[in-house]
Order: structure tokens, then sequence, then C-alpha cells
């Protein structure tokens, strides 16, 4: 595992994707039975794409205590992984190829700090890796120990992340350098509105799943869900160029397949030229999500009100606007979008397609972002924006002549 801090261009792909997508459906079949249950899975877990839920988040959305959330989310993952088991669902295979039982302990947790990190999920690092490893075949007590050395690693990084910032001094290669962060931002014109002092989100701030570390310019302890965050954080603590900053300044509500949803981005920043900028967490194979994008027009519309800039911050040197420039293979480009004015690719077709042309995730996200496809998450689905009602193209090899 790299540790927290590198670029994380290099850990996405589309097989871990296909995972979500994987664990997604057997919440659609678990939903069938226990809607409630499978919903709080799916926040929690943050399935399809978006952030994962504490605890404390996830029991006020149905007014149940924390504990009570704790119980049936527990009794969801028991009931869904021996309905896999029951059914022979193909999830069983995909787990088992990449998290083989004959592998180490050493080998297992780095796969899954690798893919905790490149898909911004710490805050459930432990579940996530105990239900993959489950789904893989793995027994129960394999499965907690494994989990468990995951989430030590991470507690472990906090710990000494917090020991070091405690110290008042950050050593300069764990810190980004702002102006590559701040170079994909959208300024708008204008003079901007004062910066937040408070955090807008509430109901869970002080939730014990989340990772805490004293900030200088803060001037008290600030309060983060994953590594990524964290990283953010830091550097606009450590650099000169910042004067000021609150961490989730904003509740934005928006509603999104007739949920009501609220979204809080990730850090507002003052710059020492006067300017400020709202900057949103997202990891870079994320970005394309249909529900990630609509949520970073909110963020954009929140700011430039405001007078802000406005920043989708993805883990990587590669932004939303590098993406949109990628160079990608003009022949497969032009086969997708021939196939999507007929119709959108499901999962399988999609899978597919990206095998014959060669094409990696970001590519693929490159291709969503400059033509404004609309990618869907449970079920996965690509199709031309707005989405056509017709009914998903399978892999040519499966078409019916």
């Amino acid at each position: 595992m790299r540790e927290p801090g590198h670029d994380i261009a290099a850990d996405v792909s589309f097989e871990l994707e296909e995972l979500d997508e994987l664990v997604g459906e057997l919440l659609v079949d678990h939903a069938e039975r226990a809607a409630r249950e499978a919903r709080v899975v799916g926040l929690r877990l943050g399935i399809g794409g978006q952030r994962p839920e504490t605890l404390t988040r996830v029991g006020a959305r149905y007014d149940l205590a924390r504990d009570r959330a704790r119980q049936l989310y527990t009794k969801a993952i028991g009931r869904i992984l021996r309905e896999a088991t029951r059914s022979g669902h193909r999830s069983a295979e995909v787990f088992a190829h990449r998290y083989p039982r004959e592998a180490g302990d050493l080998r297992l947790v780095r796969t899954l700090l690798t893919e905790t990190y490149a898909t911004d999920t710490d805050l459930v690092a432990m579940e996530w890796s105990y239900l993959k490893l489950r789904l893989a075949g793995h027994d129960q007590t394999d499965a907690r120990r494994v989990a468990g050395y995951v989430m030590q690693r991470i507690l472990g990084w906090q710990k000494k992340t917090a020991s070091i910032l405690a110290k008042l001094h950050a050593p300069d290669d764990d810190i980004d350098d702002l102006d590559a962060v701040l170079a994909g931002t959208d300024w708008p014109d204008g003079s901007p509105a004062p910066l937040p002092t408070v955090s807008a989100r509430v109901a869970d701030a002080d939730d014990d799943g989340r990772g805490r570390f004293y900030l200088a310019k803060a001037g008290r302890d600030v309060a983060y869900d994953s590594a990524l965050v964290a990283r953010l954080l830091r550097t606009l603590d450590a650099s000169p160029a910042v004067a000021a900053f609150q961490e989730e300044p904003a509740a934005l509500t928006y509603t999104f397949a007739g949920e009501n949803h609220v979204h809080y981005p990730s850090v507002a920043a003052r710059l020492s030229d006067g300017r400020t900028v709202l900057i949103d967490v997202v990891p870079l194979g994320r970005t394309m999500f249909h529900h990630n994008r609509l949520q970073a027009d909110l963020v954009r519309a929140h700011a430039h009100e405001r007078g802000w800039g406005a920043l989708t911050w993805t883990g990587s040197e590669i932004g939303t606007a590098q993406l949109r420039t990628r160079a990608v293979d003009a022949a497969a480009e032009q086969r997708i979008a021939t196939d999507l004015a007929t119709g959108p690719y499901d999962r399988v077709g999609l899978a597919a397609v990206l095998t014959e042309t060669g094409l990696d995730l970001l590519d693929l996200a490159a291709l969503v972002l400059r033509n404004d496809w609309q990618f869907d998450r449970l079920p996965m689905r690509l199709s031309a924006s707005p989405s056509p009602r017709r009914a998903p193209r399978q892999p040519a090899a499966s078409r019916s002549r």
C-alpha cells in the first residue's frame, strides 16, 4: 500500500467500481424483503459512489439511535451474506478472485488499504473490508481479523498525523503544492462573501468514527472522514497563501431519485489575496458518476452565488479539467458515441466495450465529462444525456441477430 498522500490515479480501475456494483445488486435483492435494512447498508457503505455516512447520521434519517442503526446494519449484512451464498450470486467468483483465501494477511491488508484510499471510504474501511472478504469466501474469524488489521493501519496513520501536527510541524513531502491543488478552480467575478466560522455539519460532528487532529489556523481540533480530506486540510493549514478555512461550511439540500439528500462540501478557504474557494473532495475515479456531478453543480452554484471559486479536488494531479481534455482514442470515442445514440450500456455491455477498445476507467471518465454523457450507478448504466428510456445495450456477442 502507498501511504496516504500519494496520487491516487494509479489505483483507480473499472474492476474496483464493479465490486461496488455487485454489492449494490445484492442490496437491491435484499430490499425486496427488507427495504429499510438495505437502505441503511447503502447509506453506511456509500453504495453507488456516494460518501459513506456515519451511523449517527444514518440513524438520524430514520429517527434511530446510533446503536440501533448499527444493529440494523449488522443484521442486514448477515442476511445479505446468507442470501448471496444461498442464491449462488456471481459476486462470489469475482470477490474470490480479488481476495483469494490462500492469500496472506499482509497481501490482503495492502489491497484493501489501497482500495480504501482510492475510493475515499476510510470511514467504513473495516465494514467494507469485512464484507469483501466474506463475499470472497473467507470465514468470519479470518475476515474480522484482516478487517481489524486494516482499521488498525488507518487509526495508526491518524494517530501519527495528529502527533506530528500537535508539534506544529508537518514534513514538506507530506503537503501538496497549493498552486497545483487550486489549478482547476472555477473563479467567478465579484467580491467574495465572508467565510463562515462554524461547520454546517452538526448531527454527527462528534461521531467517534471520524478522524480528528489539531490544526493551527483553525486553532482547534478539526474532524474529517477520510485520508483525502485530511490531506487537503493539512495542505491548507500549512500554506502561507491561505489565511483561514472552515470545514464543511454549508449544508446543501437537494432531491435525487425521489429522495431528499444533504451534501456538505469539504472546506471553504480564504486566500491571502482576498479570494475564497469552496473545495469538495471527490476521488478521481468517481468524478464522472451522475450523482456526484449533480453535487458538483450544486457546489459550484452555491460558491458562485457568494463570489467564491469552486473546485472539485480529486486527490490527484489529474482534476476534472484535465480529464475533459485527456487524449482518448478517437475511434473508440466515436464507437461508444454511435452506440449510445441507439441506447444505453449496462454494466456487462460497458465492460465488454472497454475491453474491446482498450480504454481504462480514466479514459471513460474523460469521455463522460467531455460529451456530457450520464453514468449512473445502481444499476451501472452509461447513456447519452438526457438518459433515453430504452433497454440497455448488450455486448455484441450476446445480441440476437
